[in-house]
């Protein structure tokens, strides 16, 4: 019987309270499938012109795959590493090359507790301003630094729409 009563003051508490607890709802900016699509087909693209066979993700301001292409003729641990590379992009808000710098550090050996996040270059956030909205992950190219240009070339198809 408290437990019934209890709940029932909480909420005639809440009800009483009414506007005042009402907010406005949160405005946020994230990646559109329009511009995953876009940045996913311009990392490609730079790829196969520097002779590279890659797979392809992005991932939302939350983290969630929000786009993913396995290159024609990639290795099966790509999609899932490109993810992991847009994952730490995300997550750390520097490319996954930074914190592949960071981690040369063994002061910094604490981010490899974090899961999904690794440290290897082909992971590079999208940005409106100073805001991260998403990130994109690159993997098949002869390594991190490879996978990264490209990563760049799918972000500056859509530069225009970042500003």
């Amino acid at each position: 019987m408290r437990r019934v009563s209890l709940a029932i003051f909480a909420c005639a508490t809440v009800l009483a309270a009414g506007p005042a607890l009402a907010q406005a709802p949160q405005v946020e900016k994230n990646i559109s499938m329009a511009m995953a699509m876009a940045v996913m087909q311009g990392a490609l693209d730079q790829c196969t012109k520097d002779g590279y066979k890659v797979s392809v993700v992005i991932v939302d301001k939350g983290g969630n795959v929000a786009g993913s292409i396995r290159g024609d003729g990639t290795g099966p641990h790509t999609m899932e590493f490109a993810r992991m590379k847009a994952y730490t992009a995300r997550t750390r808000n520097q490319t996954s090359l930074q914190t592949m710098k960071l981690l040369e550090d063994p002061a910094n050996a604490f981010i490899r507790q974090i899961p999904n996040v690794v440290g290897v270059g082909g992971g590079v956030p999208i940005r409106v301003g100073s805001e991260v909205i998403g990130a994109v992950g690159v993997s098949g190219a002869p390594g991190g630094e490879k996978d990264e240009v490209c990563a760049n070339a799918g972000i500056a198809k859509v530069e225009a729409a970042l500003k």
